[in-house]
């Protein structure tokens, strides 16, 4: 049966808020960090599907979240597409060749990397409880082909930025290929039980306005598109982190069901701007949570307030902090669960 989180999603009103938290299946929590001590690295977990679903339901087994999302990466795409990845310590992921100076057609695709992110999803879709949603993922293309340009992450994304100005049609076929890609791996995931599924576009903000329009919103839109013509009753949330005053044309331009808000967005805006009756989905901000300070409590009510007139999933406007103290999230759990409206 379908959930409080799903139905939300899908534009039900509810007296109830649902609540999940980005990347809320990771190192802020001691049982994850006592099972990748005994597994090794990142990625060979991602790809250890026993595990990647243990660690996908820890937290629904400690707080009763109400989705459980997907413990992956962002870069299998890339992964899949024939760059080389590896995460090093201290440094954060690395693909390579990189693809600022090299090319597509120097990689060798490997569509079965996705396989045990499938298996994953099926594995936890079996053991969650019942009316706790599965949720999928992918990166959306602009912030995957910053990472496949310049083989790493960066501050300002100089290297993807400086290409789309200087060889457009090279962006452009980077992009044409991590779409195809998104594609197909979303709808693997859906195939194998995600119920919903998110877009993050975690570099959006450092796109001008016409470039915005060019590598975030229409990428997206050919990828909501086609989800929506094979699964047309699996919703898609669209995260473009850093959009702005680019949030509302996003919502209306992209096809997403739900939009997820960050922190640095005024939810009052956000709620007048958005189309109505849209889904909303943040967007306290992750060091608030850090924090834990007295005005944790008071800023979870404004957001629940700002949103109160639309259906609202409560989330982080990004991801948790990983040094976030496990009291602080259950002082945001029974806030937002005790919330009176």
């Amino acid at each position: 049966m379908p959930g409080l989180l799903l139905d939300t999603l899908n534009g039900a009103p509810s007296a109830q808020v649902p609540l999940w938290l980005m990347r809320q299946a990771g190192r802020y929590l001691p049982e994850y960090r006592e099972l990748r001590a005994q597994k090794g690295g990142f990625l060979a977990m991602a790809y250890d599907s026993e595990a990647a679903c243990e660690i996908t339901l820890q937290p629904i087994d400690r707080f009763g979240f109400d989705g459980a999302i997907l413990f992956s990466d962002i870069l299998i795409v890339p992964h899949a597409l024939g760059q080389h990845l590896e995460f090093l310590a201290g440094e954060g992921p690395k693909l390579s060749p990189k693809l600022v100076d090299s090319s597509l057609e120097a990689l060798t695709r490997d569509p079965s990397r996705y396989d045990p992110i499938y298996e994953t999803v099926r594995l936890c879709r079996k053991r969650l409880p019942e009316g706790v949603t599965m949720l999928g993922f992918a990166g959306s293309p602009w912030t995957v082909a910053t990472y496949m340009v310049a083989g790493e992450g960066s501050r300002d994304q100089h290297d993807a930025r400086a290409l789309a100005y200087r060889d457009p049609s090279a962006l452009q076929a980077i992009i044409d290929a991590i779409v195809g890609e998104t594609i197909e791996y979303l709808s693997g995931q859906i195939e194998a039980g995600a119920e919903a599924v998110q877009l993050f576009d975690s570099w959006a903000g450092s796109l001008a306005p016409d470039e915005f329009e060019k590598w975030v919103i229409a990428p997206n839109a050919r990828i909501v598109a086609a989800l929506a013509e094979k699964h047309p009753d699996t919703p898609v949330i669209g995260f473009p982190k850093g959009a702005g005053e680019k949030l509302p044309a996003y919502a209306r331009e992209t096809g997403v069901k739900a939009i997820g808000v960050d922190e640095t967005l005024d939810p009052e805006w956000v709620a007048r701007e958005l189309p109505d009756g849209m889904p909303v989905q943040g967007n306290l901000d992750p060091l608030l949570l850090l924090a834990g300070s007295a005005e944790l409590e008071k800023r979870v009510e404004t957001i629940l307030g700002a949103f109160a007139g639309r259906p609202h999933v409560f989330n982080l406007g990004h991801g948790i902090d990983r040094r976030t103290p496990i009291e602080h999230v259950e002082r945001l759990i029974a806030t937002v669960r005790g919330w009176q409206g």
